[in-house]
């Protein structure tokens, strides 16, 4: 559903009464369900999951095999994301790429985005599948030895956010799986995740951040929040959302779809309010070149706070 500029998105049930607008996982405009609306041939949901989850398997083994920040600290090229590649970030994208190649061997065709290798094409380039994929999101704690990064990988249907239909997220310190389905629930562990009741912004998250831009957020947030963590991973501070860990978080610099694409889903799936620059999924497109800022929170009055301390620091 097209979303009017600056207004968030939002699936919590409390924030209904608000103008903003929102949506359902159970129905589109027409009364069908979103998997039927744009169903594809590509794998199921199990089939990604499962793939996931081989594809972190080996990840843990590479993460054994480097355990220090020394052997951590070695790079090759620039990859197309824009950043330097980390051996380390070479290896655990074709950990989950020799998952993509089976799949396609499997018959289905689809379009993989990946922050070191860019746009690769399964197929004849025809089919609408694409596969979002961010091998390490929070490579410097990685590099560093902090135990919090994750693997992030979105399926979608098409070209935007408003296409995504599943999203998976492993967190390697605290060992997490969260995972999303647009007609099913948000999880952690196959727990259900839901947003829980009440306003108000305890604790956040900044992330993608520099010193002097928590500066002019903070000076916004001054009496309005009581605690800011920065985790480190944009993928993991959106499940924390989602798993009601943070009462929002906000980006500091433009994001890429491969930091968000699978975490924005799960928080929204768990009842979130969430913003991209001010617009609504369908602005946010997927491809690797796109910039955006990412907003997320339990409800959308707490959604504007965060919004305004976000536009402070590109103010």
């Amino acid at each position: 559903m097209p979303l009017p500029s600056r207004e968030p998105f939002s699936l919590a049930a409390e924030n209904q009464s608000l103008t903003s607008p929102t949506w359902s996982p159970m129905t589109e405009a027409d009364g069908t369900r979103p998997s039927q609306a744009s169903a594809s041939a590509g794998p199921t949901d199990e089939q990604w999951g499962d793939a996931c989850r081989r594809a972190v398997e080996v990840q843990r083994q590479i993460f054994e095999e480097h355990r220090t920040i020394a052997q951590r600290t070695q790079y090759e090229d620039v990859g197309a994301g824009g950043d330097r590649t980390l051996t380390i970030d070479r290896l655990c994208e074709d950990a989950v790429f020799t998952e993509l190649e089976a799949l396609h061997a499997q018959g289905h065709d689809f379009t993989a985005v990946s922050e070191e290798r860019g746009s690769v094409v399964f197929g004849d380039g025809d089919s609408s599948l694409r596969v979002i994929i961010d091998p390490i999101d929070g490579s410097l704690n990685a590099r560093r030895t902090i135990p919090l990064h994750s693997l992030s990988v979105a399926i979608a249907d098409g070209d935007s956010m408003d296409d995504v239909t599943y999203g998976y997220v492993y967190e390697f310190g605290a060992g997490e799986e969260f995972v999303a389905s647009i007609d099913g629930n948000a999880l952690l562990d196959d727990r259900p995740l839901d947003i829980p009741a009440g306003e108000g912004l305890e604790v956040i998250a900044l992330e993608a951040t520099k010193p002097e831009r928590v500066l002019k957020a903070a000076e916004l947030l001054q009496g309005r929040t009581y605690r800011i963590r920065v985790p480190g991973s944009i993928a993991v501070a959106l499940c924390y959302v989602a798993a009601g860990r943070y009462d929002g978080m906000i980006t500091t610099r433009n994001a890429r779809s491969v930091d968000c694409a699978a975490g924005q889903l799960i928080a929204r799936c768990a009842g979130a309010a969430l913003e991209f620059a001010g617009g609504g999924l369908d602005d946010a497109p997927l491809d690797l070149g796109a910039r955006y800022d990412v907003a997320a929170a339990r409800t959308a009055a707490d959604l504007r706070v965060l919004r305004e301390a976000q536009d402070a620091v590109h103010a």
